[in-house]
This record gives C-alpha cells, sequence and structure tokens, in this order.
C-alpha cells in the first residue's frame, strides 16, 4: 500500500528531481553520475577464462540512470565513456579507450542507464518487484551489446562469448540487482515519510 502511495505522490519524478532544479544541479548530477561510475569500474575482480573482470561499473550506470532518470542518465555515461576514450584510466582495472574487449559493455551501459532512466520516470524504482524487472532489462541491455562486442574483438566464436562474457556474470549481476532492490524503493520511502 505505500508503494502505491510513494508511486502516486511523486509521478513522473526520479530521485534526482527531488533536488533544486538547475544547470547547476544538472551538471553537477551528470558529471557526479559519471565519476561514480569511474570509481566503480576500480572494483575489479579478474574472472578466469574471461578478458572482462567482474566491476561495479554496471551497478553504478543502472543505479545513476534510475536515479537521474533518461537524459543525465546518457549524458553521465556518455560522459564517462568519451572521457574514458580520450585516455582518462577509469574503465574497468584502470583501463581507457576503445579497443578494449570490454569497451562494447561501456557502449550497453549508455543505453541500458537510458532505459532504466525511462522508466524509472514510470515508476519502475518504487517497488521491491519493478526494481527487480527494471535492473534485469538493464542488464539484457549490457549484456545485447557487450557480448557480441566481445566476440569481434577478440575473434571469440558466439558460445565462447556468451561462456566468457555472460555466463561467470549471472550470479554477481543477481546480487547487484538485489542491491538495488533494497536501494530506491527505500529511498523513495524515505522521501515520502518527510
Amino acid at each position: 500500500m505505500s508503494t502505491a502511495v510513494a508511486t502516486s505522490s511523486r509521478p513522473g519524478e526520479v530521485l534526482a528531481d527531488l533536488l533544486p532544479a538547475s544547470r547547476v544541479r544538472d551538471v553537477a548530477l551528470v558529471v557526479g553520475g559519471a565519476a561514480l561510475t569511474g570509481l566503480a569500474a576500480q572494483i575489479s575482480l579478474p574472472v578466469p577464462g574471461s578478458p572482462v573482470p567482474v566491476t561495479g561499473q554496471t551497478f553504478a550506470a543502472l543505479l545513476v540512470g534510475t536515479a537521474l532518470g533518461a537524459r543525465r542518465g546518457f549524458l553521465s555515461l556518455a560522459v564517462y565513456a568519451l572521457v574514458g576514450m580520450a585516455g582518462v584510466p577509469w574503465f574497468a582495472g584502470g583501463g581507457s579507450g576503445a579497443a578494449a574487449p570490454s569497451f562494447g559493455y561501456v557502449l550497453g551501459m549508455l543505453l541500458a542507464s537510458t532505459v532504466v532512466g525511462s522508466l524509472a520516470r514510470r515508476g519502475a524504482d518504487r517497488s521491491v518487484l519493478r526494481v527487480a524487472g527494471t535492473m534485469l532489462i538493464g542488464e539484457a541491455i549490457v549484456y545485447a551489446i557487450g557480448v557480441p562486442y566481445l566476440a569481434l574483438a577478440t575473434g571469440m566464436s558466439a558460445s565462447a562469448a556468451v561462456a566468457a562474457g555472460l555466463t561467470p556474470f549471472l550470479i554477481g549481476d543477481a546480487l547487484k540487482a538485489a542491491l538495488a532492490m533494497g536501494l530506491l524503493p527505500t529511498a523513495w520511502k524515505l522521501v515520502d515519510k518527510k
């Protein structure tokens, strides 16, 4: 019942909209979202047999999109991607540039942050089940772009790319989704209590 109240009390808003509106706010949120994603990418654990590590950047990218909305989420991940392509070592494990086999995941995060941000404007960040669906869609988008890019960049077959670039990450993604399922609806409940 409280979830329905949270959804109807602030229709069309994302968490970032609760801050006073200004260009300075929007620029700070976009830059902050890019920085958060870059910092989360430094949480990097190698996966045996895969050129793609487990990182926190996918979680950050989806959280940024959901909290900031589609436009600011897209811009945050665009800044993240462009600055990393320009040589700032803030991709996974301190990498940079578009030549890395994992760069397709960065491109996937760019699109995913936009989609989850759009869904959040429709209330997809207000309940546990909606957040679960939103994170699932976001992760699917990341993999839909990242895995084929991995295959092309490394010369792997499609099945080898799935085995190296998707399968080892499913449990971690479920844990990240569970974390988001706790964080986002709780944030809205706290906001609506004020």
